[in-house]
């Protein structure tokens, strides 16, 4: 299925529920981020420092190739290739690490980015320049100060800026093997006609499977994690209840089945260890044990606690 890459294109897909992802080394994603709210998280030079700092750190630690991204004041474009890590586990790093910093640097808490990121799987034979190119007019497109030459985007290191972060290589030699003429012709690109004429193809996991012969090296990535911190703040929001009320001692049975919609939940969102559950919801680990492996345990009540969760986070 071909879709035009333009922003109610992208806005719409931003909607979507989510699904499990598929995962095999090599494979690419455009991913999108954006401040809770269309917040400016990112507002401010130190903030857009500390978040490529931390995206230059776990692409260290997990391997994943980074080809470009625009770091915007609400929200981010990054078009990463992964390999044996999923981009489940890649994205829960960068934006739990880059959340807790920004509150504690703020003094405040709660959300940070809006829901979860967006990812597309993208063909990377066909679009891997198109894409580029869409991230890199970014600026231009918004009218921000520097246009092209935008201090926040990875464009300057395709013209020649030193450093680690982003691999162009590759992408130069796709236009010439000799570095100053492959840099010109990859200028030339983006000067060419405006990219909502360019058509992406975006595949969904269905999609993507249903063209691929069996691989052991093919997988759907577990739909993306979610810190059981957040999962608690936000179920206690919907309950009106406070979030220290989630783990007090009490029989109270509306607490009791919060805490069983949280625990039925993170087995499926959360990559959190029973005994981090057992600490954040003062329970003891064997009662962690016992809610998961016990069907009765899922009462009508915890399952409406429960979808009126995956509603909000759909």
């Amino acid at each position: 299925m071909n879709n035009l890459l333009t922003d109610d294109r992208l806005n719409m897909v931003m909607q979507m529920a989510r699904k499990p992802r598929i995962h095999y080394p090599g494979a690419l994603y455009h991913v999108m981020a954006k401040g809770n709210n269309g917040e400016d998280v990112l507002r401010e030079e130190m903030h857009k420092k500390k978040y490529l700092e931390i995206i230059e750190r776990y692409k260290e630690k997990q391997g994943f190739i980074l080809y470009a991204y625009c770091i915007m004041d609400n929200h981010v474009h990054l078009l990463i290739q992964v390999e044996d890590i999923p981009l489940s586990q890649i994205m829960q790093r960068i934006q739990q690490v880059y959340t807790q910093w920004f509150n504690k640097k703020q003094n405040r808490t709660g959300h940070v980015f809006q829901q979860r990121y967006k990812a597309l799987l993208c063909d990377k034979d066909n679009y891997l320049l198109q894409l580029i190119k869409y991230i890199h007019l970014n600026p231009v497109k918004g009218n921000l100060a520097g246009g092209i030459l935008y201090q926040w985007s990875s464009h300057r290191f395709y013209l020649g800026k030193k450093g680690n972060l982003v691999n162009t290589d590759y992408v130069l030699s796709l236009f010439s093997q000799r570095k100053r003429e492959a840099v010109e012709r990859y200028q030339q690109f983006l000067n060419q006609k405006d990219i909502a004429e360019e058509k992406i193809e975006y595949l969904n996991a269905d999609e993507f499977l249903s063209t691929q012969p069996p691989s052991k090296n093919v997988k759907k990535d577990p739909v993306e994690t979610i810190s059981i911190d957040r999962m608690i703040e936000e179920i206690a929001e919907n309950e009106k209840l406070l979030i220290s009320d989630v783990s007090k001692k009490t029989r109270q049975q509306k607490i009791s089945d919060i805490r069983k919609a949280i625990v039925l939940l993170s087995d499926k969102y959360s990559n959190d260890s029973n005994k981090q559950l057992s600490e954040k919801l003062n329970v003891s680990t064997s009662m962690i044990s016992k809610i998961k492996s016990q069907d009765s345990q899922k009462t009508a009540c915890v399952e409406k606690i429960m979808e009126r969760w995956e509603k909000e986070n759909k």
